[in-house]
C-alpha cells in the first residue's frame, strides 16, 4: 500500500490532537487522588492511522511519572513540556500540510502566459 503525503499528515494530526487531549485529561487531573497520566506511543498510533493492523493507538499509562501519597502520577511540569512539545510539533506538520499543498495546487494550475 502506497501513503501519500495528505495521508501521512491527515494521520500525523490525528495523532497529535489525541495526544492533546490525553495531555489536557492529564492536567485537569492532577489533583485527582489515583489518577494515573496515560499517553499514546506516537509511533505506534501513527502506524494504527495508516492501516497497520497489527500496531494498536489505544491510550497507555505512562511509567516514567512519581506516584504520590494519594496515588496520582502526574507531574504538571512534565505535562506542561509533553503540551508544548506536541503543539510545536502539531504546528510543524499542519504549516507542512499547508504548504504542500499549496504549492500542489500552484503546479496544477494552467500557466496564463501559455508557456
Amino acid at each position: 500500500m502506497q501513503i501519500g503525503f495528505l495521508d501521512l499528515y491527515s494521520g500525523v494530526l490525528n495523532v497529535r490532537q489525541e495526544r492533546s487531549s490525553l495531555i489536557a485529561d492529564n492536567i485537569a487531573n492532577a489533583d485527582t487522588p489515583g489518577y494515573k497520566a496515560t499517553d499514546v506511543p506516537f509511533q505506534q498510533a501513527l502506524a494504527a492511522q495508516l492501516g497497520d493492523t497489527s500496531s494498536s493507538s489505544a491510550p497507555m499509562y505512562r511509567t516514567s511519572g512519581t506516584v504520590g501519597l494519594d496515588g496520582n502520577d502526574v507531574g504538571l511540569d512534565g505535562e506542561r513540556v509533553e503540551a508544548a512539545e506536541n503543539a510545536d510539533q502539531t504546528e510543524a506538520a499542519a504549516t507542512f500540510l499547508h504548504q504542500s499543498t499549496s504549492d500542489l495546487i500552484t503546479a496544477l494550475r494552467p500557466n496564463p502566459s501559455g508557456n
